[in-house]
């Protein structure tokens, strides 16, 4: 096979991958006959005072070292999940890509750990359009990282950063954010296909409106008979304070008080009814359930 520039750059990661040996699949569940795992696509360094600044201190630190954190940056997990169902090879999101973080980027090294192609993925869902979810469509050299997938997003999520006057209005600390999901959506403009909220986007995949974190996030419930699971994406972006105090506001999502809404009543669904969750930032590849704790809520992984 000659070696285009997208198999020089797979190539290379799955050289890396090898000599690295991770276990890059994190987490596997069943429902009937579709099959879910978690990918991983490494981590995120992130300021704690980018994701609780202007929470009290006082109270915020307990609950932070109860959970084993202490002082110094955050360094969450980045869970893609694969969904296998009836010859359809689905991500739900993308991925950091080579622009964003060293610690992250690495989900070609999962995907080539587990035996799938990039030419293999039919489709790519996306939950929102933040830089660890949608910059890993483009490879090293700015081609489609997944060449014969369709690419699905919100409608609303869409036309959010695809506006070019978003750049100029969402602040100075995430213009940047912006250009880059402009660019990557660019190219994807001729591919994506558009969706509004509750719409069955696949055969027993309905797409859930979870604003708040982004105006158009969107969450994936997935249902076989019965059984169900829902991919959160970052609608609930942490196992330890937006668990224990949903309510708080959390500086990373964009509209705090919409966020923190939508997450008190999700928890509650989750927790009444058992449902299983998978969290784009929780620990462990992210699959696990929701329990009702004190006044809040504690994430208890599977297995």
């Amino acid at each position: 096979m000659a070696l285009s520039r997208r198999n020089f750059g797979l190539a290379a990661a799955a050289g890396l991958a090898a000599a690295a040996a991770p276990g890059w699949a994190l987490a596997r569940i069943a429902l009937g006959a579709k099959r879910i795992e978690t990918l991983s696509d490494g981590h995120l360094t992130l300021p704690q005072e980018f994701v609780f600044g202007g929470l009290d201190p006082e109270a915020l630190q307990p609950l932070l070292q109860s959970h084993g954190i202490g002082a110094g940056p955050l360094t969450p997990e980045v869970n893609v999940t694969l969904l296998r169902d009836e010859g359809r090879v689905v991500l739900f999101d993308a991925g950091s890509g080579p622009g964003f973080q060293d610690s992250a980027g690495k989900l070609p090294m999962a995907l080539e750990a587990i035996g799938v192609a990039p030419e293999e993925v039919t489709h790519v869902v996306f939950t929102h359009c933040h830089p660890d979810h949608l910059w890993g469509v483009l490879d090293d050299f700015d081609d489609v990282l997944f060449p014969e997938a369709v690419f699905l997003m919100g409608q609303g999520e869409w036309d959010y950063w695809y506006d070019p006057d978003t750049a100029a209005s969402i602040g100075s600390s995430r213009a940047a954010m912006a250009a880059g999901a402009r660019r990557r959506m660019e190219v994807l403009e001729d591919r994506v296909q558009l969706f509004a909220d509750g719409t069955e986007i696949l055969p027993g995949v309905a797409a859930r409106a979870t604003r708040g974190h982004t105006p158009g996030h969107m969450s994936f419930e997935i249902r076989s008979g019965s059984e169900s699971v829902l991919i959160l994406g970052d609608a609930i972006g942490n196992a330890h304070v937006s668990f224990a105090e949903p309510t708080w506001p959390v500086g990373s999502d964009q509209d705090p008080q919409t966020a923190a809404a939508m997450r008190l009543r999700l928890l509650d669904q989750l927790a009444s009814e058992q449902m299983r969750l998978i969290g784009y930032h929780l620990p462990g590849g992210g699959i696990g359930r929701a329990e009702r704790s004190g006044s809040g809520y504690r994430f208890v992984p599977e297995g």
